[in-house]
């Protein structure tokens, strides 16, 4: 039964202090969630009816592409993950049982599932395979933040894909596209699918499914020609530099006293700051120092600088600059470096450049890449607003929620945890994986992003805790009362989701927790409404109000319903 009067709806006016984003107050406001300690959260059954109704979308359509649920334990033997080499992620939560034993809570199940499959199949003939589960993630994260956005516990569904080689991964990489793309168009959410970093979980691509809204944690590059792609990983073709200096036939000594800025070194010179050549020395994790290179009015991507070494870098320090780099801090540059140099794509082609002399005070003018030091090239910056895409678009950038992720794993985690397979001829050839990741948290949250006006939510009628609510006025024995259990009755009998508002309280008091909530169709009976021979009836979004005849009301609602988003 759902009656207000004995459903657990905690809601209230006003939101947490330390709630910045629109998700975050209203999931507490409207009695969605409510926090144990920080990045812990219970799902109270509004808001986990919202969240199981995400999981049954997400089921319907990996059932459709032949994946078979299954359910992988939480806590897991840390060997499997020291085998895999992730046993060192910090984010990973360690301990040991009471005989001493190393365990791990695992964030994602790839070692557990490909234990499972290593020790199961044997042939080709086994092969393809889809495996999926619903299952709660552990995550010691720094930083807990957005409500249910960026938690330490979280429910994901993940699924993988075993397959006999590179041809079979991308016809199940395909397939999960074609069920997740089905997946985020039934939420109802407005969604893309970009390019996106392998990250921790390795392998060969990847890519991400965002949720556009002013919360999203992620900055995405979208044009018009069709480009999208994560920030992390967006390549396009920068604006030129304006006012570029005129080449010099060779670098020119420029005194330049105290000027260790971008932004001083242009007003001593009056040049761009494009015109500038950014110098950071950086220490590879396991590797050599090297300079890195980006146009003085770009910023260095991590995740790319990451990429290009192959491992995780750090900035020099004032004295490793000096004892390593042979230089003064403020004042470093390419030419006569004796350390590896790495040259973001943007420098090239340019001329004219200006870069520290690597002594101090003193800068280089006429500076020109390739010709006056040597150089690796790489695609290191941060795209910014108005590069032009690959596809010649003009790039805007705007913040996204990751609501899902998939991943061509290929041989990664096959090949260390031993799973593979005798093909035709009796060869033993490694199993080709992939991984795909779904949020339903994270859908919830994105639906209210997206989905909100100043009175509460307005969900998608697919993920709404209750497609319906029926609210009764008047105090128990009237006849409003009477008719509406009547109607509420009916409804259930035509099997809608519906809600019934039958507390006692004030007409204002119901309709503010019913609009807080959000319910996408909202009926109410009344002695005025009655009087009318009419249910009055308010679509949420939009605050649209109609009526309908009280005989057959019960059936016109449902049709009605069926016409919402």
């Amino acid at each position: 039964m759902t009656r207000l009067s004995r459903y657990f709806l905690p809601t209230t006016r006003e939101a947490p202090a330390d709630a910045e984003a629109v998700s975050h107050q209203l999931t507490v406001r409207a009695g969605l969630a409510r926090q144990v300690g920080a990045g812990m959260w219970t799902w109270l059954p509004a808001g986990w009816r919202a969240h199981r109704k995400v999981e049954q979308i997400v089921r319907e359509e990996l059932d459709a592409i032949d994946a078979a649920e299954m359910l992988m334990p939480v806590l897991q033997p840390a060997e499997l993950w020291k085998r895999s080499g992730r046993y060192g992620i910090d984010e990973l939560f360690k301990l040991q049982d009471r005989r001493g034993a190393d365990l791990v809570l695992a964030m994602t199940h790839e070692e557990n599932v490909t234990f499972h499959v290593s020790r199961e199949v044997r042939s080709y003939r086994q092969l393809p395979k889809i495996l999926y589960h619903f299952q709660t993630k552990e995550r010691d994260e720094p930083r807990p933040r957005a409500g249910v956005l960026r938690t330490r516990e979280f429910i994901m569904k993940d699924s993988y894909s075993f397959d006999r080689d590179e041809a079979g991964l991308d016809e199940s990489y395909r397939r999960h596209i074609t069920a997740y793309d089905r997946i985020f168009d039934r939420t109802g959410l407005e969604w893309y699918r970009v390019e996106s970093d392998v990250g921790m979980m390795g392998g060969l691509g990847a890519h991400e499914y965002m949720a556009p809204c002013p919360a999203g944690e992620n900055d995405v590059a979208l044009s018009d020609a069709g480009y999208a792609a994560n920030l992390e990983v967006a390549s396009a073709t920068p604006v030129e530099v304006d006012g570029l200096p005129e080449a010099l036939p060779e670098p020119r000594p420029v005194e330049t006293p105290g000027a260790r800025t971008i932004e001083q070194v242009t007003q001593m010179l009056g040049v761009p700051a494009g015109a500038l050549i950014k110098a950071m020395p950086v220490i590879p994790e396991g590797g050599d120092p090297a300079l890195v290179l980006v146009r003085g009015d770009h910023r260095l991507k991590e995740t790319k600088l990451q990429n290009a070494f192959g491992a995780p870098t750090r900035l020099a320090q004032e004295q490793e600059v000096r004892e390593l780099f042979g230089s003064e801090p403020g004042f470093i540059g390419p030419v006569g470096s004796a350390v590896r140099v790495v040259t973001d794509e943007a420098l090239r082609g340019l001329h004219g450049l200006v870069t520290g002399a690597n002594r101090p005070d003193l800068h280089l003018e006429g500076v020109q890449p390739e010709r006056d030091f040597a150089t690796d090239w790489a695609d290191l910056r941060a795209v910014e607003e108005g590069d032009r895409c690959p596809q010649g678009g003009r790039i805007r950038i705007e913040p996204a929620i990751e609501v899902g992720n998939i991943f061509k794993l290929g041989t990664r985690y096959s090949e260390p945890l031993g799973a593979r397979y005798l093909d035709e001829e009796g060869s033993e050839r490694p199993i080709w994986m992939g991984s795909y990741g779904i949020g339903p948290a994270r859908i919830v949250a994105a639906a209210i992003e997206q989905f909100h006006d100043e009175r509460g939510i307005t969900w998608p009628r697919a993920v709404a805790p209750f497609e319906l609510e029926l609210v009764a006025l008047g105090k128990p024995g009237e006849e409003a009362r009477t008719v509406a259990e009547d109607l509420y009755a009916e409804l259930r009998g035509l099997g809608a989701d519906v809600l019934f508002e039958d507390r006692d309280g004030s007409p204002g008091e119901k309709f503010a927790d019913a609009e807080l909530l959000g319910c996408p169709l909202r009926l109410t009976v009344g002695r005025k409404s009655l009087e009318a021979g009419e249910v009055d009836v308010q679509v949420r979004r939009g605050q649209e109000k109609r009526s309908l005849a009280l005989e057959g009301s019960a059936r016109a609602a449902m049709e009605l319903l069926e016409t919402l988003p």
